[in-house]
């Protein structure tokens, strides 16, 4: 089994930054893909980045040039830095990790609990 543990958000006003983490523990052999992903109140679940095992990144055009996402493959651990933050920016984010287990052919796609990003304008 597999857990992420999200830790990072919190209440800023519009134009400061925030930095996301998120740890994976447990049976995990390589983790491949890690992401993170946002909810608005009444809205669907977008995503907002994503980085492969070799440091290929992907964001949502609307954080491009302000949010950075990285990882470190030793501490399996993702982050996200979201600079310059506008009011809709205000989400739950959510961490997303996939790879395969430490048991032989085995493999999993998890999701973090949740932490709440909230930007004031």
């Amino acid at each position: 089994q597999v857990q992420l543990m999200e830790s990072g958000g919190g209440l800023v006003q519009a134009g400061q930054s925030l930095r996301l983490s998120c740890a994976a523990s447990g049976n995990i052999f390589r983790i491949n893909n890690m992401a993170w992903y946002r909810q608005a109140p009444g809205k669907q679940r977008d995503m907002v980045a994503t980085i492969t095992r070799g440091g290929s990144t992907n964001y949502a055009d609307s954080v491009k040039g302000r949010f950075t996402i990285s990882r470190d493959n030793v501490m399996n651990t993702v982050y996200l830095q979201m600079d310059s933050l506008k009011p809709e920016d205000t989400a739950v984010y959510y961490c997303n990790a996939a790879g395969l287990g430490s048991s032989i052919g085995s493999t999993f796609e998890v999701w973090g609990q949740g932490t709440q990003v909230t930007v004031s304008s």
